[in-house]
């Protein structure tokens, strides 16, 4: 979730039937993610919102930890509370424990509650969710169509690379031939000057006539 959405919950949970007014569900587990120097929470909400905001802060390390404690806190006492706290760091995506399902799972409950007095909170993060798992959906769609082009790509590289191992070897016997028809004419031209040499006897030898017999004494 961005500012905007965070925004967003602040506006409409607020505004949503049964949330008008709030009773504190954890009074005293508000300090791990209220800043030094703040006021203590309004009310439960408000406190969620606060933390929510205080663990996108978090690096990573104490993110973990942070995470360790919200699982720890509603292995302890699985209230309405706790189950969005762990809910809100188990959606925090890119870290090693982001887990939509088990977000929705936390929150399913919650939903089928219409006294929770978190449940427009619920609500409106399982809406969230439901987004990032259809979208996570078009990603891994978007990414298996690329590595199915790139498949197609390296499979017409190969292709391009037979061809081309081909068009050489052709080009390769063109040249052999080329090389062999340029031999046999060389060979040709040798033949015919010899020829046009004996030629050119014979016909001087013609020209001369027969030889008398020598007389004898």
């Amino acid at each position: 979730m961005n500012g905007m959405r965070l925004a967003m919950l602040v506006t409409i949970a607020v505004a949503l039937p049964g949330c008008a007014v709030f009773r504190s569900i954890e009074t005293g587990k508000t300090e791990p993610w209220v800043k030094p120097g703040m006021s203590q929470p309004a009310n439960d909400l408000e406190s969620l919102l606060l933390y929510f905001a205080h663990i996108k802060e978090l690096p990573a390390a104490e993110l973990g930890n942070e995470h360790d404690n919200a699982r720890l806190a509603f292995t302890e006492k699985q209230s309405d509370f706790n189950r969005v706290r762990l809910a809100m760091v188990l959606s925090l995506p890119n870290t090693e424990f982001y887990d939509n399902p088990g977000a929705s799972d936390l929150l399913d409950p919650m939903l089928r509650n219409e006294d929770s007095i978190l449940r427009g909170l619920a609500l409106l993060i399982s809406v969230d969710l439901q987004e990032r798992r259809r979208l996570d959906g078009r990603v891994q769609s978007l990414q298996q169509n690329v590595k199915s082009l790139q498949q197609n790509v390296q499979g017409l590289q190969q292709n391009m690379q037979g061809l081309q191992q081909k068009l050489d070897a052709l080009k390769s016997l063109e040249k052999s031939m080329t090389e062999r028809e340029q031999s046999l004419q060389q060979n040709m031209q040798g033949l015919q000057q010899k020829l046009d040499a004996l030629k050119s006897l014979e016909k001087s030898l013609s020209e001369r006539g027969p030889r008398e017999p020598r007389r004898t004494r």
